[in-house]
């Protein structure tokens, strides 16, 4: 039996099957396939459900995925954790305050979306709460990123005539929510369901840091729809940090649109951006056509594709 996974707690899944929703486990061998991942399976996944005389569910198979989004499981660890599979965007949700949401983490998301052709929206929240020269350094980022042809928007989940063009964007897709914790994923849900679907969390004033409300991953029907059908957003756990993975450092480049243009005018066709000789990046960087923050991010990952990292 075919079926969507809507929820993973990590030990348990719920899959929408043409029956109903179904409890479901995974079989052992399904971990020792391909990628060495923590999850195997992921919200979005199109999986084959095979029901046990003994009333239990099991998922045997997982169907070839269109893309997903996936994350270093730990600094210190070779595991990968996969996000979400099979989207049709990201809705990454950033703060400059209450938490700082810092500029490398997301490169680094941007970079990992780019590598798996997954469309992202970057989305600049609690813009409630910033002063007017906090306004001044959000619309410096939001020129920034769309100067990189990423769509940007600058919202307040606790206001929702501020969410009309998402609302639009969300119409007949499936989203996949992202975010540090305490940026306010959980109350922007609520604000697009207009009802309390997710519990909120506090920031820790010690810290200026959220603290995780959501504990699994789980797709949910939004209340409107588009020409193209319905729409569903996967809410996820706050994201600490986020390690790339499966990245080959002569393609690190690749995923940064600026310095994969720019850097065709480099002397050597396996140019690293490193300081080689005739490097057109690093003029670039000098000259102001490549950002510091930017170039600064690309070379963490290229930290990444190191082995002696993770070992």
């Amino acid at each position: 039996m075919r079926g969507l996974v809507t929820k993973s707690t990590g030990s348990q899944y719920t899959v929408r099957t043409e029956i109903g929703p179904l409890l479901c486990y995974i079989k052992g061998n399904l971990r020792l396939k391909g990628i060495r991942t923590t999850n195997p399976v992921a919200v979005g996944d199109w999986v084959e459900v095979a029901q046990q005389p003994d009333g239990t569910n099991w998922i045997k198979a997982i169907e070839p995925r269109r893309n997903y989004i996936i994350r270093r499981a730990t600094n210190l660890s070779k595991e990968a954790q996969v996000l979400a599979a099979n989207l049709d965007q990201v809705l990454l949700l950033v703060t400059l305050h209450h938490p700082d949401t810092n500029l490398v983490f997301i490169d680094r998301f941007l970079a990992t979306a780019e590598a798996y052709r997954v469309p992202v929206v970057i989305v600049f929240n609690k813009i409630d709460l910033l002063t007017e020269k906090d306004m001044e350094v959000a619309y410096q980022l939001r020129t920034m990123y769309e100067a990189l042809r990423y769509l940007t928007l600058l919202v307040s989940a606790k206001n929702p005539a501020s969410l009309t063009d998402l609302r639009e964007l969300l119409k007949g897709k499936t989203t996949l929510l992202a975010g540090n914790s305490g940026v306010g994923k959980s109350t922007l849900l609520n604000s697009l369901f207009g009802k309390i679907v997710t519990r909120t969390g506090l920031i820790s004033d010690a810290h200026d840091k959220g603290m995780h409300t959501t504990t699994f991953s789980e797709m949910y029907d939004l209340p409107f729809e588009g020409e193209q059908g319905a729409a569903n957003i996967i809410d996820i756990p706050g994201i600490k940090g986020f390690g790339s993975v499966e990245m080959d450092k002569y393609e690190v480049s690749h995923y940064f649109r600026e310095i994969f243009t720019i850097g065709q005018g480099c002397r050597y066709s396996d140019c690293l951006h490193m300081g080689e000789p005739g490097c057109a990046v690093h003029d670039a960087v000098v000259d102001g056509r490549i950002t510091i923050s930017r170039y600064e991010s690309y070379i963490s990952i290229l930290g990444d594709c190191s082995e002696s990292k993770y070992r």
